[in-house]
């Protein structure tokens, strides 16, 4: 029921994921990262508990690699799971359980992995990885990028719902949060557009957060 990547930029040290399905609120139950230390998604039958687990883990120095298999040792029904994970090194880790839904499939490369179920050809997540590498600029045009491709490669077997793009970098809270929970158009697009109209003010957002005093104008009535 759903396609996604998890990456870590090399040059930043930025983490971050993109994710879609035609499930709602994908990106609220699948979605986790932390700043300084990964990303990781975990799909398919969803459990959110293994994408924290997995960070706690590589917060306390596992690599992506020895996390998944310590989730795939001690979680709970982890044959129903699928989980991806990026680390500090830009180490990758993914885990299919047998029992994921329908065909699933799953690509790894340097700082990057990506993986899905319930998808209309086994191509597509190598086409997202293949499209993250090939992108140049922000971390988050080269996930919109992967997402896009991911799509257009024949994505889920039927129609998604919802979407997300998720970044972290240098403080605990999200650098960036775009989601669309719901709607009967293209939400990849939606989450795209939302991020047009995000990443010129993502840096105004963290400098508020900051230091206000520095910060740009709010751009709003009665803001001198």
């Amino acid at each position: 029921m759903t396609f996604s990547l998890v990456a870590r930029c090399h040059r930043t040290g930025m983490f971050g994921m993109v994710i879609s399905s035609s499930s709602p609120a994908v990106a609220a139950r699948c979605a986790h990262a932390r700043a300084g230390v990964g990303a990781v998604a975990s799909q398919n039958v969803t459990d959110p508990r293994l994408g924290p687990c997995a960070l706690d883990l590589m917060e306390q120095g596992a690599t992506a690699e020895e996390a998944v298999a310590i989730l795939r040792r001690t979680g709970g029904f982890m044959d129903w799971r699928q989980v991806l994970a990026v680390d500090a090194r830009g180490g990758t880790a993914i885990h299919s359980g047998g029992k994921a839904l329908g065909l699933w499939a799953e690509a790894r490369g340097e700082g990057a992995a990506a993986g899905g179920n319930l998808l209309s050809h086994e191509d597509v997540p190598r086409a997202m990885l293949d499209a993250f590498h090939a992108a140049e600029g922000h971390l988050g045009d080269r996930l919109l990028a992967a997402l896009e491709a991911g799509r257009d490669a024949g994505g889920e077997a039927g129609p998604v719902h919802s979407a997300g793009l998720l970044l972290v970098h240098e403080q605990p809270w999200p650098l960036a949060e775009l989601r669309i929970d719901w709607t009967e158009d293209d939400p990849i697009a939606a989450v795209a557009a939302a991020w047009a109209v995000y990443r010129p003010q993502m840096g105004a957002y963290v400098q508020r957060a900051l230091d206000p005093s520095a910060a740009p104008s709010y751009g709003v009535p009665g803001d001198p």
